[in-house]
């Protein structure tokens, strides 16, 4: 295997799940206001596919519980993509209603974790799931899936390839146009993400697939990277690196957005994203939740603009 020489896409699809699976792990409650706010400053620096919330019980996540509302006072840009999650039709039904046309379905490949996370078996999950398809088409939505603890789980170690195979192709079978695969606890390594890519891409086209990486262990980028070279062009990730799971112990948060864009744009590979910008969104988010946020990109940013006689940071490589 080589990756130096490999041939890269020319452009990825950053999609941004800050305000959702970031702020839903956060102990800081923002108000709409501020969630708007740091909405806009996500647009703002070039962001424009954005998962905003998920409409499940207030019980399970409160941190989302004004999903309705916030959806309803969205900004209005051109080319902009929002999505929010769905547990079930009643889910879809708000989504509905509140104006959205892109929703996500979630579940794991573990059994344990499902169960903890949804309270349901992977099997009652799919089932639930082919119902709210079958509805989204009707309602001419768009569906996007995610599949968790692709890499491991926290309760059950390892997890089957062929398991999180078999649960992919059967979301994309149900009708998702993308299936997202998360390292939900952030343990996975380049060659064990080449392993996994292989046995999804024999069933499921290289568009149809995403990569949701977590850096708990600092190897999300590495992860990346060697998705890249398999074709993988579309990578979700959490301005300032916020999130994590309830249901995962230990687990860090997302990859954090500016580490992927810095990485990026140093290989030559656009995503339409200004960095600077992006990186006053990474500042925003991380006095709205009063916590240091792991980005490390974010960390230099701050140094940087600390030292103004220093130049300012940009991506070595290719780009400009």
């Amino acid at each position: 295997m080589r990756l130096l020489g490999e041939r890269f896409p020319s452009q990825v699809t950053v999609y941004e799940v800050g305000p959702r699976d970031g702020l839903q792990n956060e102990a800081a409650r923002l108000t709409v206001s501020h969630k708007l706010e740091l909405i806009t400053a996500l647009l703002d620096a070039g962001v424009r596919n954005l998962e905003t919330t998920s409409f499940v019980s207030p019980r399970w996540i409160p941190q989302l519980s004004d999903a309705d509302e916030l959806v309803s006072r969205l900004p209005c840009r051109a080319g902009v993509v929002y999505s929010a999650l769905v547990p079930n039709e009643r889910g879809l039904q708000r989504a509905r209603e509140a104006g959205l046309k892109e929703v996500a379905v979630f579940l794991s490949s573990s059994e344990t974790h499902n169960r903890r996370n949804v309270n349901k078996s992977i099997k009652g999950s799919l089932a639930t799931y082919a119902k709210v398809l079958a509805s989204a088409r009707t309602a001419n939505l768009k569906v996007r899936g995610y599949v968790s603890t692709v890499w491991g789980c926290p309760y059950e170690g390892e997890v089957p390839i062929p398991r999180a195979v078999a649960v992919a192709r059967q979301l994309w079978e149900m009708g998702c146009y993308q299936v997202s695969l998360g390292d939900t606890i952030g343990v996975g390594t380049p060659l064990q993400t080449r392993r996994i890519l292989e046995a999804m891409l024999e069933h499921l086209p290289v568009e149809g697939l995403a990569l949701h990486m977590h850096d708990t262990r600092g190897s999300a980028l590495a992860n990346v990277l060697m998705g890249l070279s398999m074709g993988i062009h579309t990578f979700d990730a959490a301005v300032g690196g916020m999130g994590g799971c309830p249901y995962a112990p230990g687990a860090a948060g997302n990859l954090a957005t500016e580490d992927l864009v810095y990485m990026l744009h140093g290989m030559g590979i656009q995503t339409g994203i200004d960095l600077s910008l992006l990186a006053d969104a990474g500042l925003l988010a991380e006095r709205m939740v009063a916590r240091e946020l792991p980005s490390k990109v974010l960390k230099a940013v701050v140094g940087e603009r600390e030292r103004p006689t220093r130049r300012p940071m940009r991506p070595r490589g290719d780009a400009v």
